[in-house]
């Protein structure tokens, strides 16, 4: 009777175990470089592809300080895609303010696209409404993404 029961709870366990790692297998995650700008700036970006088959993107970083603090000071952080083709997208607004970081300075930021990214870039900007990124303000940017096409 128990090794009945014990070959139950090795199967279902081995099933729970394939079954979250083909989740995570379909997910990329990958580290920002260290930046120049704020070098304690730590997070990564973690993609995943939804049921329409759009990219979903979810940022967390720690240890970036408000945008205003910067030298020279800054209206906000924004995230772009950076896509194939190399353009780049912005994907909204990363807030500094009370609202989405804590006295730790963590953030945590997520997106969807219907382009595939090769790199996220976060930017300082002046401007909340900049159509491209002004590359000499880079906060924090990946590698290039290992991302498989759907």
């Amino acid at each position: 009777m128990k090794t009945n029961r014990f070959k139950q709870v090795l199967v279902a366990f081995v099933a729970s175990v394939v079954v979250l790692f083909s989740f995570n297998s379909c997910a990329v995650k990958s580290h920002f470089l260290t930046s120049k700008v704020v070098p304690a700036a730590q997070g990564y970006v973690q993609v995943t592809t939804d049921k329409n088959e759009n990219y979903v993107i979810k940022l967390e970083i720690s240890n970036l300080s408000p945008s205003a603090r910067l030298t020279p000071p800054s209206l906000a952080y924004i995230v772009w895609l950076v896509g194939e083709d190399n353009s780049a997208k912005s994907l909204g607004q990363l807030n500094s303010s009370d609202n989405f970081m804590s006295k730790n300075l963590s953030a945590t930021f997520e997106a969807i696209s219907a382009s595939k990214p090769v790199k996220i870039v976060i930017t300082a900007e002046n401007d909340l409404s900049v159509q491209y990124p002004s590359f000499s303000e880079v906060i924090l940017t990946t590698d290039i993404l290992n991302i498989k096409s759907r």
